[in-house]
């Protein structure tokens, strides 16, 4: 009888770790297109863009009243949208998915959604869902589909926010309250899980409750028993699978394996017609390169105009975008994180197999730039998108010491991309830095 009560636990115990690995398996290779992808394009569409004012925000500050707030529905007319143009320019850009805005804190939904009357068809002269027509020109264009979903709702009567000062209820006093909004945003988001199955969740102002509040884990795992393939950013408390740092490039590499900066073009999430001051395709590229040195992707921020086109200012910066992903994606898609930056005064990327190093230039170098500490032999390196080869040469090796010499590599004007030039380096094997400090050597 023990023999066989053991026999049965070996059993449970290899059983479970087949699933332990299995689980494991398929994290791992949902993360892998999302940590491939590299690029994406975030699009902040609401009520806020018909008077151009910061979603969700202006009331909840107080600038505006949310009787005023919500009188923009009326403006919200989606006259001129055009799903399928949204998407061939996000493909232009080079992004390999989307993330949009389903419900920002203000409520107001982009489907027909049965809870709650505040969406785009019962409330706006739109009257039509905007939102599954862009999610099956995604999916028609091959590209990943996120949903953006705020999990606040700062307009629902039986949420606990409303403003700044003004808090409608406190949990512990009137549980019922709140878990009638549990059951509404749960709803909402069992719609969302049945009717598009994202690839990404987005989630949003997690800040204001804690985890057991929002019964994140009970989220996830609802969720996730529809599509154990689906992807959660940070903002489930503790429930995501990659952070998500906003607005600022991390001056530090990430600590997460898997990470992504969310950015604007200009300083406004949504439509703003005032906001002018918007990155150069230049500055945008850059700070791209700089992610990408980091092994992070980048969510660049859209924000269409009320009636559904997308402003020209946008449009241009995704095509100045587009024309440089397309030259140099060997460079880009399925790359991981470069060197330190120590070894090249600029960003950099590897190949997975870590044999071909992708230098990434600014400017005019002025003939050269330097590599320092590469031990591996180079076998040869080009113009990524442009093909030239180029020469090298190494100097301040000498055969007593460890030191490998300083790489010095010549690149004509002429190779020089008009935005950002990419140099390959092809190495004799996997590659492998000098990180020492040096030392004294001294002769007689």
């Amino acid at each position: 009888m023990k023999k066989l009560f053991t026999i049965v636990l070996l059993s449970m115990g290899l059983a479970m770790h087949s699933q332990t690995q299995d689980s494991l398996s398929v994290h791992q290779e949902k993360m892998q297109w999302f940590q491939d992808a590299k690029l994406g394009i975030f699009i902040h569409w609401g009520l806020y863009a018909v008077d151009g004012i910061d979603e969700s925000w202006s009331f909840f500050n107080g600038y505006i009243s949310h009787e005023d707030y919500l009188k923009q529905t009326k403006g919200f007319t989606a006259k001129r949208y055009n799903p399928q143009a949204w998407v061939n320019l996000i493909k232009e850009s080079g992004a390999k998915y989307s993330v949009i805005t389903s419900k920002h804190h203000d409520g107001f939904a982009l489907w027909n959604t049965k809870f709650g009357d505040l969406n785009v068809v019962k409330s706006t002269p739109a009257k039509k869902d905007v939102l599954t027509p862009f999610v099956n020109a995604l999916r028609k264009n091959g590209l990943k589909v996120g949903i953006y979903f705020s999990l606040p709702d700062w307009s629902y009567p039986d949420y606990t926010h409303f403003t700044r000062d003004s808090l409608r209820y406190d949990i512990k006093d009137q549980p019922e309250r709140w878990h009638r909004f549990l059951d509404y945003y749960q709803g909402q988001l069992k719609e969302l899980s049945e009717n598009y199955d994202p690839d990404l969740y987005w989630f949003d102002g997690d800040w204001e409750h804690n985890s057991e509040e929002w019964q994140a884990p009970e989220v996830r795992q609802l969720l996730l028993d529809k599509n154990p393939n689906t992807i959660l950013n940070s903002r489930l408390r503790d429930q995501g699978d990659y952070a998500t740092p906003e607005q600022g490039m991390p001056i530090t590499r990430p600590k997460s394996k898997y990470w992504e900066l969310c950015m604007t073009m200009n300083n406004s999430w949504g439509f703003q017609k005032n906001d002018l001051d918007y990155k150069t395709s230049d500055q945008i590229i850059g700070i791209f390169a700089d992610v990408l040195s980091n092994g992070g992707n980048l969510l660049l921020d859209i924000g269409p105009k009320a009636d559904g086109t997308i402003p020209e200012e946008q449009e241009h910066i995704l095509k100045d975008l587009g024309r440089w992903t397309h030259k140099h994606k060997e460079a880009i898609y399925g790359t991981v994180a470069g060197i330190p930056k120590e070894h090249f005064y600029g960003p950099t990327t590897l190949s997975k197999d870590g044999t071909i190093l992708y230098l990434f230039v600014k400017g005019d170098p002025k003939g050269e730039v330097v590599i320092r500490g590469l031990k591996n032999k180079i076998n040869r390196i080009w113009v990524v998108g442009q093909g030239s080869k180029l020469e090298h040469q190494v100097v301040g090796k000498v055969y007593w010491s460890h030191y490998p010499g300083i790489t010095y590599i010549k690149i004509p004007d002429y190779v020089l991309d008009g935005q950002l030039t990419v140099l390959a380096v092809l190495l004799d094997g996997k590659i492998e830095l000098y990180r020492e400090d040096g030392a004294v050597i001294e002769s007689n």
